[in-house]
């Protein structure tokens, strides 16, 4: 069985050192997954989005340093997609403006706007809950919430039409 962290660093050198073979040049990694029936699946975004293109690239360029002689896997190279949690800082950054829902590691559910993102925490703008006539409730003030990244268990952004 092929070990993340492997995966992970053949992935981060394709992404760093070969950007000229691909449409977008900030991909960057969110998460790896490896079942135990060898299926190594590879989420990828970028701030100008993934292009089918790019993912079928950084496949080739993967399965090129793993060795089928030594192991059967089934590789998928994917865009991380809006219905996955949000992993890493970059992806933060990405949706900063957006309306995000956070899960804390104590249970706690906020949702709002992402406002700023350090290399610690978060800033977000809590939404104000309204009435059945969807009129704000009274004349509420919220303040921005800053939350530290060890205290939020998963975030997923809110997708809105």
């Amino acid at each position: 069985m092929y070990l993340k962290e492997s995966i992970k660093k053949i992935t981060e050198d394709i992404l760093t050192l070969e950007k000229e073979d691909f449409e977008n040049s900030d991909i960057f990694l969110t998460d790896i997954k490896i079942s135990t029936d060898n299926r190594i699946t590879v989420l990828i975004d970028s701030f100008e989005g993934i292009k089918i293109k790019d993912c079928i690239v950084l496949s080739k360029k993967i399965e090129e340093n793993l060795d089928r002689e030594k192991e059967d896997f089934e590789l998928v190279v994917s865009s991380a997609g809006l219905d996955n949690p949000l992993k890493i800082i970059k992806q933060y950054q990405k949706n900063i403006g957006n309306q995000v829902k956070i899960l804390t590691q104590d249970g706690n559910k906020i949702k709002g706007k992402l406002i700023s993102v350090t290399e610690n925490e978060i800033e977000i703008q809590p939404e104000i809950k309204k009435t059945k006539k969807n009129k704000p409730k009274k004349e509420e003030k919220t303040e921005n919430i800053n939350l530290d990244f060890k205290k939020i268990k998963e975030t997923k952004v809110v997708i809105t039409f």
